[in-house]
């Protein structure tokens, strides 16, 4: 690897213009480009104290052996600039969002004298009808399958129809009034193009009119004990509201619109982004990439000019390609139209993070769209409601993709492996425990201790503290809740290394927060671990490595995860570990930190959320914790015991009416006053 003081531009060569710049590796491949509204400030951070740079940025200016510079006249040509290197040279050390998919369509091929409905993937060609993307092949078969109960409209293929128009009988779906068989002259052509439009005006979302006449037709079969009939038509109705469902509005108005929502921890990002089209939310799409040390803003900024470059070039070469297609076969029925640029990118675009150049951002989507693109963050009503629903799959997205990882038995091997590797241990791993603190500002101060066997969570020997010693004062302090936390685990740590596990208790199915807290009773940990883990970094560490000292513990490896870098320190060392950003053990360590910090804090969310129920009845007279808990119990919430009269009160276990009329008078100061005579 290079040294980058060895590349270095000399001071003052680099322009201060906006341009795009390309880092080289020794065999001159481009490994990295990037944009700069300034050059010289840009290039200038690659070349600072490399200890302050990203991991990833840190490996590319290593590897990189010289840097060039191109100036452009403005921002929107750097971006453009930027985008058409990145795609000429696939630089390895860019994020790229790679979408080479076709989604699924739902074609109606109106162009033809019996049109027909089928499932499409490919350009779009003029005569045909599209409906979608949708997110999944099934989805679209599914919604064609039960439309045609109430539309029996053409499905098959020309040379089907042909066969069966010779043969003067009917495919099986024409027996199973699922066509209408206009290839047997059961219905007229015109009779035929009348039940296509009622199909393509159901997709297109004029519904009502098709509920209201079947629920009136299966009424009316009803009446007249046509039970068979109404039966049938009963199951039709079925049918459209399955596929209302499907399909629901989501936003008024017909509005197309993309919305688009990252969420990210330290290492990775997940991106996704729904697409709707006249109102309705026609597909879904998602990519989880590495993560650098760029904001969100600027990584929402590369994911729009990538993305909708990408999906307006793809669609002009598919309809170039498509075109010499049909050239080649001297058919101009179906003759291939340019692809709308409203059907690749939409009039609205709502994002959850607006990119730091949103004019730059905007002027080049609005040149792909060919019209105005309203580039903006939803702040209330219906697009703000699905722009959270987003943001919910994102969050999903990333999450299920990490459980993905630590859920393979190969990652976890590999990934146990590689902690055992980088922390110089006799073995890996198998038992692994970690805390976590949470409160705000120092009040209900809690902790968390989660315990990972073979690389999956073993939620049946969680615990959760309330902290006492570090918070007495109302202050927070990380570093002496840790050194509580693990002292109360280890107190018996010389005990639990003979303890034998109970049968019973293996046995038994542990719901996720089914956990009990540790105390000081005969309750013991089935196993002591391998390693464990304390969220911070080296004062926490250090903390934690008096209390082994103080207890000794000398058979448990310590370590701290510090969040900012994904840092691994161990006691002592004045340097962190870096494991590699692709390592499985960095995964399963975050994963395993993650669930720690989840654990605590839905665990302060109860205590805070039990304190401030009874907290209005702070300052009563002789009423102590455990009859204000028994007292709001008894009336479900404060909020009751307010409209209770002092008698109710009174009939409570434990209060008499001394006590009852103090508490009434706490919540209705002056009440009894005015009533006196």
């Amino acid at each position: 690897m290079a040294d980058p003081s060895t590349y270095r531009p000399a001071p003052g060569t680099i322009p201060t213009e906006p341009g795009v710049y390309r880092f080289r590796d020794e065999n001159r491949r481009v490994i990295y480009v990037g944009k700069a509204n300034s050059l010289r400030a840009r290039l200038s951070n690659y070349f600072q104290d490399v200890t302050g740079l990203h991991p990833r940025t840190r490996q590319m200016v290593f590897t990189a052996a010289s840097v060039e510079w191109t100036v452009v006249s403005s921002e929107v040509e750097a971006l453009q600039l930027e985008y058409t290197w990145i795609k000429r040279f696939d630089p390895r050390f860019n994020v790229k969002y790679r979408d080479d998919k076709t989604y699924p369509l739902l074609a109606v091929s109106t162009g033809e004298t019996i049109p027909r409905a089928f499932f499409y993937r490919g350009p779009r060609r003029r005569g045909v009808r599209y409906f979608g993307p949708y997110s999944h092949a099934w989805a679209v078969r599914e919604t064609l399958d039960l439309l045609t109960r109430v539309f029996p409209v053409r499905t098959c293929s020309k040379g089907v129809y042909n066969r069966h128009e010779k043969l003067g009988r009917p495919c099986l779906l024409g027996y199973i009034d699922k066509c209408s068989a206009p290839c047997v002259g059961r219905v007229t052509p015109e009779e035929h193009r009348e039940i296509v439009d009622g199909f393509v005006s159901f997709m297109a979302g004029h519904t009502d009119k098709v509920v209201r006449q079947l629920t009136r037709e299966m009424e009316q079969a009803a009446e007249d004990l046509e039970f068979e009939r109404a039966a049938r038509l009963r199951d039709d109705l079925g049918a459209i509201n399955k596929v209302m469902e499907q399909q629901a509005v989501v936003l008024g108005d017909a509005t197309d619109a993309d919305l688009i929502a990252v969420a990210s921890d330290e290492l990775e990002a997940a991106v996704q982004i729904f697409h709707v089209r006249g109102g309705r939310i026609r597909g879904q799409r998602g990519w989880v990439v590495e993560r650098t040390e760029e904001p969100l803003a600027a990584l929402m900024q590369d994911f729009l000019i990538q993305f909708y470059s990408d999906a307006v070039e793809r669609a002009l070469l598919d309809a170039a390609d498509e075109a010499a297609r049909v050239k080649r076969r001297g058919v101009d029925q179906y003759s291939t139209q340019p692809p709308k640029p409203g059907a690749v990118v939409p009039r609205e675009i709502l994002v959850q993070h607006l990119p730091d150049e949103r004019s730059e951002v905007e002027t080049l989507l609005t040149e792909l769209r060919g019209s105005a693109v309203d580039l903006r963050v939803p702040q209330r009503g219906d697009k703000r409601a699905l722009m959270e629903t987003v943001e919910r799959n994102a969050q999903e997205a990333l999450r299920q993709h990490k459980l993905k990882r630590v859920g393979d038995l190969t990652a976890r091997s590999a990934a146990l492996q590689d902690i055992q590797e980088v922390l110089g241990l006799e073995e890996a791993p198998l038992r692994i425990e970690c805390t976590d603190i949470s409160h705000i500002q120092g009040t209900d101060v809690v902790a968390s201790l989660v315990v990972f066997e073979d690389g999956l969570p073993r939620k049946s020997d969680y615990r959760r503290y309330r902290v006492k010693e570090a918070a007495g004062d109302g202050r927070s302090d990380d570093v002496a809740s840790i050194a509580e936390i693990t002292r109360r685990r280890f107190l018996r740590h010389n005990q639990d290394k003979l303890a034998v596990p109970d049968e019973e208790t293996e046995a038994q199915t542990f719901e996720d927060e089914k956990v009990e807290e540790f105390s000081t009773d005969a309750r013991r940990f089935a196993y002591p671990p391998n390693l464990f883990i304390v969220d911070g970094g080296l004062p926490q560490v250090n903390a934690a490595q008096k209390v082994f000292d103080e207890l000794g513990i000398v058979d448990v490896t310590l370590i701290g995860l510090a969040k900012r870098l994904e840092e691994i320190w161990v006691p002592g060392e004045s340097d962190p570990l870096i494991l590699p950003r692709s390592s499985q053990g960095l995964f399963l360590l975050q994963q395993i930190r993650d669930e720690a910090h989840r654990f605590a804090i839905t665990y302060h969310r109860q205590q805070r959320s039990k304190r401030m129920r009874v907290s209005e009845l702070d300052g009563v007279p002789g009423l102590g914790a455990t009859r204000r808990t028994e007292l709001v119990r008894h009336f479900g919430s404060v909020k009751k015991l307010k409209a209770a009269t002092l008698e109710e009160i009174a009939e409570v276990k434990g209060f008499g009416p001394k006590l009852a009329a103090a508490v009434f008078d706490h919540l209705h100061p002056g009440t009894r006053d005015s009533m006196a005579p």
